[in-house]
């Protein structure tokens, strides 16, 4: 039986992961639907990078000095009020692309806080010799709300329209700040400092310095940056392969269906050893998926391509989430992880961006395409300069 405290984390976790990958499918096929413009689609990503990149050590300092579960809370206030309104707005057709792109903004503004308090919650929920049940519990609840967000978002689109797609979001929010409100309250340690600029170099330099945790950030940001094609999914269910919301749902859940698989996978098997290995051969299998789905026209050939790349990104994860920390001493593994997300930050969000603006200049078949052969240039890169991270093993 799991802890009570961690049922409901769990429970808040589900939500709100299922609440973010629905909007995201929202906003993008709203986006497309209001301009038919790839530009504007790769805007989305360059709206949620600023702040990303502004705010997170930010956020992170604040989540070492004030209650995790209140900042949680306070922060996804944000996005029920901005969920509320576009659902309002759109059913009054009285929405527009800059009032999408503001919401947009807030809603990156309030991640920025919320990611670093919820990640940095977990350990203080269960005891330390059962933290690793507890990190696999969450990573495969989050694996199955990524799959239901866009999932259940393209049939309410089908069924419903766009508002009651974003009413559905701001009701999954509510169920997520209901989770939080009944984890009981944590003792704060008032020897909690906050960040301090020379913490934050201390940090960077050791991530330079450090060949495996570099070049796990640096194959993370290049693949996704160059091999993502999220942004452009919409383009591809509408002008593509036109099957429509419904099937732009699918696809989109593919991806987090095929990370969800791999996720339940590796929960059987023994651990992974020769990690630096692995994680070079899943980037290499994400960069040969993302062409096969640049290239294909089918529907059920593309749903089975965006699968394999999920679940090649799902090892990947698990390979450089394995090797950071294993590779950073305890005091410094907090600060790692503040660079290590805003790298994340930056493949996600610049991704869209240049998926967006380069689809926008040639076609989206070409963006995805010519992004699945650069991220293979940037294995073989990596590969190539960094044999510690070739020969890194977890033992």
């Amino acid at each position: 039986m799991l802890p009570r405290d961690l049922r409901f984390y769990l429970v808040s976790r589900f939500s709100a992961g299922a609440a973010m990958t629905l909007m995201r499918a929202a906003i993008a096929w709203h986006v497309f639907a209001l301009s038919n413009s790839a530009f504007h689609l790769g805007l989305i990503g360059l709206v949620q990078f600023i702040p990303a990149l502004g705010l997170t050590l930010v956020g992170g300092a604040v989540a070492d000095t004030y209650d995790r579960r209140r900042i949680i809370m306070l922060a996804q206030v944000v996005p029920l009020v901005c969920g509320t309104v576009l659902a309002l707005a759109t059913y009054r057709g009285s929405v527009s692309l800059p009032l999408l792109y503001s919401l947009i903004l807030c809603i990156a503004v309030s991640a920025a806080f919320d990611n670093p308090a919820r990640a940095s919650l977990l350990p203080t929920l269960v005891p330390r010799e059962t933290f690793p049940r507890a990190v696999t519990y969450a990573s495969t609840v989050q694996a199955l709300a990524f799959v239901t967000g866009p999932a259940v978002g393209g049939l309410i689109i089908a069924a419903a329209g766009i508002a009651a797609a974003y009413a559905v979001y701001a009701v999954l929010i509510v169920g997520s700040i209901s989770g939080l409100a009944l984890i009981g309250p944590r003792t704060r340690d008032d020897t909690r400092r906050g960040i301090s600029l020379q913490a934050v170099r201390e940090g960077l330099a050791f991530v330079w310095r450090r060949q495996v945790v570099l070049g796990c950030m640096t194959l993370d940001m290049f693949a996704v940056i160059f091999g993502g094609a999220t942004a452009l999914l919409p383009i591809y269910a509408n002008q593509i392969l036109q099957v429509g919301a419904t099937g732009y749902g699918i696809l989109s859940a593919s991806l987090e269906a095929g990370a969800l698989v791999s996720s339940l996978v590796l929960m059987t098997l023994p651990p992974i050893r020769h990690a630096g290995r692995a994680l070079l051969a899943a980037v290499g299998i994400y960069g040969i998926a993302t062409v096969l789905f640049g290239l294909s026209r089918s529907f059920p050939l593309s749903v089975a391509a965006y699968m394999l790349v999920g679940v090649a990104d799902q090892v990947s994860v698990v390979m450089r989430s394995t090797a950071i920390q294993l590779s950073t001493p305890d005091e410094l593994r907090g600060r790692v992880s503040s660079v290590n997300f805003i790298f994340i930050g930056a493949s996600n969000q610049l991704g869209a961006v240049e998926s967006g603006f380069l689809a926008a200049l040639t076609s989206a078949p070409f963006a995805v395409v010519s992004g699945g052969i650069g991220c293979l240039i940037v294995l073989a890169t990596v590969a190539a300069t960094m044999p510690e991270l070739r020969r890194y093993r977890t033992d």
